[in-house]
């Protein structure tokens, strides 16, 4: 078990690094030059013997390979991933853990309650498959699940917050932020929150529905659970100690991947409620063809990734011996 433990670190870590070699050449394969980006309409105001400067105090003139891709690496395990091209004078780590909190609560939250109530269903429909409820259940979810993200959430924001006026549909906090408690600041971020939260979580529901409802079906028809039937036990017990153990393996791996890309946002939800998050952050460096956040978003979530398959492969270990052997 420990030296199963010990390949995966080591192939982890092997990976990573790869996603750091890959994530530097990328965006400097692409045409244009940061100083020029970085001037921007100050170009024509400005002499070749500053801009020389400047390419040299950032490293530019030294070949691309090894002396600058040795220096993206060396500091970026020391955990310095540069400064924005966009928003002047600030490090990346810090516009990504200022733009965190925000992405956290809106996809963390949303594939919790995804995870929960999509799994549940997904379960209770492949254990009662072929019956009404399976086929409400699966109607609903195939619908869900293949409704574009914009789509839906322009249609919630219609629906509750334009026509009913129930919700915000607009940014993370009013006006005044809530200001007075503590409990008047969260209940002011909760009310911001409700609506892409939900909007996030009934897309995501979709998915989770499909692939326990297709695992349970599976398991359902297995010899051992033929077996368990002949000899008397309950529905409650066969979906207890044999069904729901062997259909949550195919579920753990969606769940675990899925939680991989927390740190990336949800783009287009972020765009529709403008959303302070990751996905926001994303889209204003593609505008503005920031490399460095841009490499700073993808290492993130590149690392993100590879510890969810980590846990994915232990987790493996735990519900199923076989992966043990």
């Amino acid at each position: 078990m420990g030296q199963r433990v010990g390949h995966i670190l080591i192939r982890a870590a092997m990976t990573i690094l790869m996603v750091m070699s890959l994530n530097f050449i990328l965006f400097r394969v692409i045409p244009g030059d940061p100083t020029q980006l970085l001037l921007g309409g100050a170009r024509s105001s400005v002499t070749e013997q500053q801009i020389d400067s400047l390419r040299k105090e950032w490293g530019l003139e030294r070949p691309l390979i090894p002396d600058q891709i040795v220096a993206y690496v060396s500091a970026t395990l020391r955990g310095d991933l540069g400064y924005s091209f966009k928003f002047r004078g600030s490090w990346v780590a810090d516009l990504l853990l200022a733009r965190l909190p925000a992405t956290f609560a809106l996809v963390g939250v949303a594939q919790l309650f995804a995870i929960v109530f999509g799994v549940m269903l997904g379960l209770y429909a492949g254990w009662r498959r072929g019956g009404v409820v399976d086929h409400l259940i699966t109607g609903i979810s195939l619908t869900l699940y293949s409704t574009p993200a914009f789509w839906l959430g322009m249609l919630m924001v219609l629906v509750f917050s334009t026509t009913l006026g129930w919700f915000p549909g607009y940014g993370a906090y009013s006006p005044t932020g809530g200001a007075g408690s503590a409990m008047s600041w969260l209940a002011d971020r909760l009310w911001y929150l409700a609506l892409p939260t939900a909007t996030l979580a009934l897309g995501m529901s979709g998915q989770y529905v499909l692939v326990a409802r297709a695992a349970m079906s599976d398991v359902v028809t297995e010899d051992y659970m033929v077996t368990a039937r002949a000899k008397g036990l309950t529905g409650r017990q066969m979906l207890m100690h044999h069904a729901f153990r062997n259909a949550m393996l195919p579920v753990m791996t969606l769940i675990t991947l899925n939680l991989g890309y927390v740190v990336a946002g949800a783009i287009t939800i972020e765009a529709v409620f403008n959303w302070p998050g990751i996905g926001g952050l994303t889209v204003e460096a593609l505008n503005a063809r920031d490399y460095p956040v841009l490499q700073g978003i993808f290492l993130l979530l590149g690392a993100s990734i590879v510890i969810a398959n980590v846990v994915a492969d232990l987790t493996y270990g735990l519900l199923d011996p076989r992966v043990r052997q």
